[in-house]
């Protein structure tokens, strides 16, 4: 329904097929993204740190496929976008990356090629393991977390504004992206990162939340 919701206010459209949708998180409460994109007939890229989550939703038969290599994920996505095919891809790595690689492609190419974005990343406990650094991979953060948990925290912030960084300039050329009440944007905004919405007061951030715009 969020999903859905989500094309019908923002895309103005019923129908989803070739639209994309990217986010992160194939956990216990995000695992079900991947499902979702596929019943509203969408594209859908979900990025995933942990394999085993990964694994798990695969063999559930809530996630169609598994690439480890960004080249494989753009290249599905631009295949499944083109011909209009109901896709859930789980990138096993950073979504970090992921948003990172998608304004590369705008950059070079002028394609935006992601039309709705979210993130279910446990932001409301980013320094115990629910957000995992860009910097780092999955286990070298784990081990960081328990070695020096104070520079873990500071990969994190820093790994928050770039991930928001890719988000604003993919949000400036038309994708809309909305909060899913895991506490991203406030840890984004703790970080540093340019979430402010322009002219609100500061409790007010430039995306909105699902709750509120598309759930309500």
């Amino acid at each position: 329904l969020t999903v859905l919701n989500a094309g019908r206010r923002y895309l103005k459209a019923e129908d989803l097929s070739g639209k994309v949708f990217v986010t992160s998180g194939l956990g216990g409460m995000s695992g079900a993204q991947a499902k979702a994109a596929v019943i509203a007939g969408c594209v859908g890229i979900i990025a995933e740190v942990d394999e085993a989550a990964l694994l798990k939703r695969h063999k559930q038969g809530w996630l169609m496929e598994i690439s480890n290599n960004l080249n494989h994920c753009i290249a599905r996505l631009r295949e499944a976008r083109k011909n209009k095919i109901a896709l859930s891809l789980g990138y096993h790595g950073n979504v970090v990356d992921l948003w990172e690689r998608l304004v590369y492609e705008l950059d070079t190419t002028g394609e935006l090629l992601v039309d709705l974005g979210s993130d279910q990343t446990s932001c409301h406990n980013p320094f115990n393991g629910g957000y995992y650094p860009v910097q780092l991979g999955f286990e070298e953060g784990k081990q960081l977390l328990s070695s020096n948990p104070g520079k873990f925290r500071t990969l994190v912030q820093e790994s928050l504004k770039r991930h928001v960084a890719a988000i604003n300039k993919l949000a400036d050329k038309g994708m809309f992206f909305w909060d899913y009440g895991n506490a991203f944007l406030l840890e984004a905004q703790r970080a540093g990162a340019d979430v402010a919405k322009k002219g609100a007061n500061k409790t007010e951030f430039r995306y909105p939340s699902y709750v509120q715009h598309i759930m309500g």
